[in-house]
């Protein structure tokens, strides 16, 4: 017989502990452990069932992966090329920034296949009226369902047949089968589990939304990554309109690739070439805008870099940075004091990214340090100009991945000069580029003359 007994859970990392305590062990958190109730026993030999044996990996069948193509292309990129049957993919993402803008539109807008839309946040009224706003023509092949109960959800399922779920959130679910609370590490660890076992059995792939901690990662903790297949995070700002689709984890496919949509009043919209559009509105008569070109996953972005350098009126100096990691701002401007002699540590200096696009590609370095320098200076750039080269500690432009790429993106859009590292100039063949002017540097000194003289 199973024995009940309590265990107290941490929420914030699924650490365990016998007895509570304040602080975890692990995670280091304070004041998130819950007791939980678990069942513990012993099964008896006679009670296991062989489901499958070993076999040599040289007599494993290799099957081709069907993928579904969704109308949505984006989506369809940052899967890997589509959707593959029976799997599991988690959603997630900052209240309000599309999660359930994008599987809603998705799911009216797939006429062919059967698409079950589960809420359990929403009322279907409320479902529908977004629905409409949405999207003119809705399926009938879409099929809302507002359940909480997990055993009533997987009923339904298996009458209807669907050929693709959505759960809108995994965090709303419950199993009668687990004694704890709903948003609970076992509770998302039960009902992902037993989807996951739903998805593999039927070959229905099934999208799971998941919330966000104030630290910015999925809930769970990390349970529900190790579960899933695919892990998608919506990043952005939700008072800007671009929102950036990553791919953390997928089993099917890689995970360089990113998606780009735009919030409108009548949902999510694909950018396919999101350059044109942060690149709009630039003003070549002021200082302190450069344009860096950079790759975000496989796709080559120009991204707007503006800089603002003012005397501190207050004695401490100001650092400052939206969309760019206020530590690498810190170090650049270390390296422009220490390497080319500007005085910036009594300045205040604030860096934006414009699009409330967030950058982590390095290659960003070499635009930041010539935005501020032009804002230091108050020389604005010459027009049609971009930058590309990371910037290391002694002063030297270092070498960037697919330069060839970024020029190629350069020279479409019309740009005359391009700065880049001088170590790169061995990895294509500059005759190529016959409308772009290219100027390879090599020093954070020798940009600062070619550029200011």
């Amino acid at each position: 017989m199973a024995k009940i007994k309590s265990v107290f859970v941490c929420q914030s990392c699924g650490a365990q502990s016998p007895k509570w305590i304040g602080r975890c062990a692990s995670c280091g958190e304070w004041n998130t452990y819950v007791e939980e109730l678990t069942s513990s026993g012993s099964a008896s030999k006679a009670n296991i069932k062989r489901t499958s044996k070993p076999e040599k990996i040289t007599e494993v069948e290799l099957h081709d992966e069907h993928r579904l193509v969704l109308p949505d292309g984006e989506l369809n990129r940052v899967l890997g090329g589509g959707l593959v049957q029976g799997s599991l993919i988690l959603l997630g993402g900052e209240p309000g920034i599309g999660k359930s803008t994008l599987l809603l539109q998705l799911a009216i807008h797939l006429h062919k296949i059967k698409t079950v839309y589960v809420s359990g946040e929403e009322s279907g009224q409320q479902i529908r009226m977004r629905a409409e706003r949405l999207g003119n023509q809705l399926s009938e092949n879409c099929y809302i369902l507002t359940e909480t109960s997990l055993e009533a959800v997987l009923l339904h399922l298996q009458a209807l047949k669907p050929g693709m779920v959505i759960i809108d959130s995994i965090q709303t679910m419950y199993s009668s089968q687990i004694e704890s609370s709903p948003g609970s590490v076992s509770q998302i660890r039960g009902c992902a589990g037993e989807l996951l076992r739903y998805a593999k059995e039927s070959g229905c792939p099934v999208f799971l939304v998941g919330h966000i901690t104030k630290e910015g990662v999925i809930a769970g903790p990390k349970v529900l990554e190790h579960i899933v297949d695919t892990v998608l995070q919506f990043e952005g700002d939700r008072h800007h309109i671009y929102r950036l689709l990553r791919s953390h984890k997928n089993r099917f496919g890689s995970t360089a690739e990113i998606g780009i949509y735009e919030m409108q009043g009548t949902g999510l919209h694909q950018v396919a070439d999101p350059s044109r559009i942060l690149l709009s509105s630039r003003d070549g008569t002021l200082s302190g805008i450069a344009i860096a070109c950079n790759l975000e996953g496989m796709r080559t972005m120009l991204i707007e870099t503006q800089a603002l350098v003012s005397s501190a009126v207050y004695g401490t100096p100001q650092r400052s940075a939206t969309g760019f990691d206020a530590r690498r701002l810190n170090m650049l401007l270390a390296v422009l004091e220490k390497r080319c002699g500007f005085k910036l540590g009594a300045k205040d200096v604030f860096l934006n990214i414009t699009g409330g696009i967030k950058v982590e590609d390095p290659a960003i370095d070499l635009a930041v340090i010539c935005a501020i320098l032009s804002s230091n200076n108050d020389i604005p750039l010459e027009a049609l100009t971009c930058f590309t080269g990371e910037v290391g500690l002694s002063g030297e432009i270092r070498p960037v991945s697919r330069i060839e790429q970024r020029i190629k993106e350069a020279e479409k859009l019309g740009f005359r000069k391009i700065y880049f590292p001088a170590h790169n100039l061995t990895a294509f063949d500059k005759r190529m580029f016959r409308h772009i002017q290219l100027y390879p540097v090599e020093r954070v000194e020798e940009v600062f003359s070619l550029l200011f003289g």
